[in-house]
């Protein structure tokens, strides 16, 4: 169900509920627990309850994935998503979690390293290039931004530089890659088995 329709009896008093979604119904995609919650308190709920770890992607191609990766962000209760590059991206995918999940933008891969050097996170690269791990086997820190590359190109060899290691995840068919997206996604879960 995606929806609920108005509120029923007595109006509740607490400072969370939208009057408004409350007088006409929320149809919004959010988890029951959320249901005719204004936007600011969902935000300040989760902001209370969200993981250490960071997702960053390169956006020098003006990648379609973005907005999936940052649906899953969301999902998965990442700290931030740190979109590198343009700062343009197709929101579609994201069905609306970026109004939930905070986003930040970085010119460059050098600022990306410099701002994940001042808070003490070591990037993860995630692609599957010379020396990377195998996910299972692979340090995923319980602090740390996972970057993970356009789909094709992959990440960057200044994006591989930045990293402290690079992990990728097995495959068992015919092709090189996996998308983009659905490799965030496998990441993003393995780190919440590990650490949620």
């Amino acid at each position: 169900m995606t929806g609920v329709p108005p509120w029923a009896g007595p109006l509740p008093d607490d400072p969370r509920y939208d009057p408004e979604l409350l007088a006409e119904g929320d149809a919004r995609n959010v988890v029951d627990r959320y249901r005719y919650w204004t936007m600011d308190a969902i935000v300040a709920d989760l902001d209370a309850r969200r993981h250490p770890f960071h997702v960053a992607i390169e956006n020098w191609q003006h990648d379609l994935n973005i907005g999936s990766i940052v649906r899953s962000a969301n999902a998965f209760l990442a700290a931030k998503v740190h979109i590198v590059g343009r700062r343009r991206w197709n929101k579609r995918g994201a069905m609306v979690t970026d109004r939930y999940q905070h986003v930040r933008y970085h010119e460059d891969v050098p600022a990306l390293a410099r701002w994940a050097a001042e808070h003490a996170l070591p990037i993860v690269a995630v692609d599957n290039v010379a020396g990377s791990v195998p996910l299972p086997a692979a340090e995923l820190p319980e602090r740390c931004v996972l970057l993970f590359g356009q789909e094709g190109p992959g990440l960057s060899e200044e994006a591989l530089a930045a990293a402290s290691g690079a992990v990728e995840i097995a495959q068992y068919g015919s092709t090189r890659s996996i998308n983009a997206a659905a490799a965030a996604a496998v990441v993003m879960y393995e780190w919440c088995r590990r650490w949620a």
